[in-house]
This record gives structure tokens, C-alpha cells and sequence, in this order.
């Protein structure tokens, strides 16, 4: 996982109404994120979250997806996003997908539409798009919300990138509440490390103390370990078959992928003791 990606769920977790302000939603009266954890356990939304607007008698479910990129990938991740959302709750989601960062000419879609191979069944999905660097970096700094703040070294601004992170430190330091503090100079060295990579600037919003200092950067490499160690587990059992049926158990690497982290040490075991590669692959996928 990217550090981003924490760096992103956390702020979805804490913050998300602000990722919403971004997108223009600014009639919000209360909101609380909800688990992403819906009917599958692979490909989920980065954050769901359910919100209020003024005058709404029932609330809205929001699925925010946040990519680096607008890649062509990101609308697979929608689609699969607000299927889950609809199976899980028999609600059709609002979607907003938060590009951090442009990448050459490449325009992401905000729409599909999906047909069967016969025709019968046709299914359009559009959602909502807001890319930070077309937004304007004193809109966010101006707004009172201390959520926003992450964010403003990837937005538009004119000039030399350190005075607006002086701003987005003076505003953390004056606005965050305690047990945030740390954690959201974590998460704004992370985002504008995205963009710049000016040791400076990193020393502008804590350096290395507040790196150490965050909650969230133990959690990071607790999660990288955890990758770490699932990656390894794969590629031994990936070893262990290669070795014993020759290369075409390598076809095998894109299923090992999908497998739960609790079988992986079952299927190392049986990876040295099966009989055949077809009964392996009973195992990955009974």
C-alpha cells in the first residue's frame, strides 16, 4: 500500500465532509464514515461515508474514491465501488473520485456505460470528479476547516510552494485539535511529498518528529510489514510449485493475489506436499 493511501483514509475517516467541500457539497449538517468492509473483502471503496445535507429528513451514502492519476483503471474501481455499495444496502451511492495529481494528457472518464453481450441490459454510471490542482489553493486556506488543509499543497497556487506550507502549518498548529495534531502534519508531509521534494518543505510541517510523533505512521508500517509478509508468502508458494511442476504453475500467480491472508500459510504447506498442481488449485479456489 502507498503511504498516500493510508494518508488518504485516515482523512476520510476523520475529515470526510471536507473531501466532500472539495467536490462543492457545502450544506452538510452532520455526516459519519461507515465500514468499507461491505459484501466482499478484495476490491472496496477507499471510504464510504454517510452524510446529512441541510434540510434532508434521511441521510446519503457517499463512496469516495482517491486516486494519484486519472488512470483508465479508476472507472473499473467505480463500477465495482457502487455494485458493492447497491448489493450491501439497496442504495445507488453518490460517487466522487479525487484525482491528486495530472499525469501527461490522459483524461479520466467520468461515466460508462455497460452492456450485456446480447443487448438486454444496458447500465449507464456517471460520478462526480474533482481534480486538486484545478482547485484554487485560498479557497481551502480562506475555509474554515482545519480538514481541508492536507490537501492545499497539491491544489493551484502561483509561485514558490513555501509560503503556502508555512499557511498549512500556521493553520494546523492554530485550528487541529490536540489528539489530530501530529497526524494531520503526517498526512500533509505525505500529500506534498506527491508533488515536491524539497526537504524544506518536509521541516516546515515537523520534519522527522513529527513523522515519529504521528499514530498514523505506526499504523503505516504495520500495514507494510503485513504486505510484506503476505507478498513473501506468496512468492514462496509460487517457488515451491515452479520447482516441483515446472513453469506452468506460475499461471497460478494471479489467483494467489485474490486468496485471503489467513490461507496463505495452509497453501505454503500444501504447496510442498500435494500431489499434483490440479489439486493445488482445488485449494486456492474450492
Amino acid at each position: 500500500m502507498h503511504q498516500y493511501d493510508k494518508s488518504s483514509k485516515w482523512l476520510i475517516q476523520h475529515h470526510g465532509d471536507s473531501i466532500l467541500r472539495l467536490a462543492g457539497v457545502l450544506d452538510i449538517d452532520s455526516w459519519q464514515p461507515l465500514p468499507a468492509e461491505l459484501v466482499q473483502s478484495r476490491r472496496l471503496p477507499d471510504g464510504l461515508i454517510e452524510v446529512r445535507r441541510n434540510g434532508q429528513a434521511e441521510p446519503d451514502l457517499y463512496v469516495l474514491e482517491i486516486a494519484t492519476y486519472p488512470e483508465a483503471r479508476v472507472a473499473d474501481q467505480v463500477v465495482d465501488d457502487t455494485a458493492l455499495v447497491y448489493l450491501d444496502r439497496r442504495v445507488v451511492p453518490e460517487v466522487l473520485v479525487l484525482f491528486l495529481h495530472p499525469k501527461g494528457n490522459i483524461e479520466a472518464a467520468g461515466a460508462v456505460n455497460l452492456r450485456s453481450r446480447q443487448g438486454w441490459t444496458d447500465w449507464r454510471l456517471s460520478w462526480r470528479i474533482a481534480k486538486l490542482w484545478e482547485i484554487p489553493a485560498e479557497e481551502l486556506l480562506a475555509a474554515s476547516d482545519v480538514g481541508l488543509i492536507p490537501w492545499v499543497p497539491l491544489t493551484q497556487f502561483d509561485g514558490s510552494p513555501e509560503p503556502i506550507v508555512r499557511q498549512c502549518r500556521a493553520r494546523i498548529d492554530q485550528d487541529a485539535p490536540p489528539d489530530e495534531h501530529e497526524n494531520l502534519l503526517a498526512v500533509t508531509q505525505f500529500l506534498t511529498s506527491l508533488r515536491y521534494h524539497d526537504p524544506k518543505l518536509f521541516q516546515l510541517l515537523g520534519g522527522r518528529k513529527a513523522m515519529i510523533e504521528s499514530p498514523l505512521l505506526e499504523e503505516l508500517l504495520e500495514e507494510l510489514k503485513a504486505e510484506w509478509t503476505r507478498e513473501t508468502t506468496r512468492k514462496a508458494i509460487l517457488k515451491f510449485l515452479e520447482a516441483r511442476f515446472g513453469i506452468a504453475a506460475r499461471a497460478l500467480e494471479a489467483e494467489l493475489k485474490s486468496v485471503d491472508e489467513d490461507r496463505l500459510d495452509d497453501l505454503l504447506s500444501l504447496a510442498a506436499t500435494c500431489r499434483t498442481l490440479a489439486s493445488f488449485r482445488k485449494k486456492v479456489s474450492p
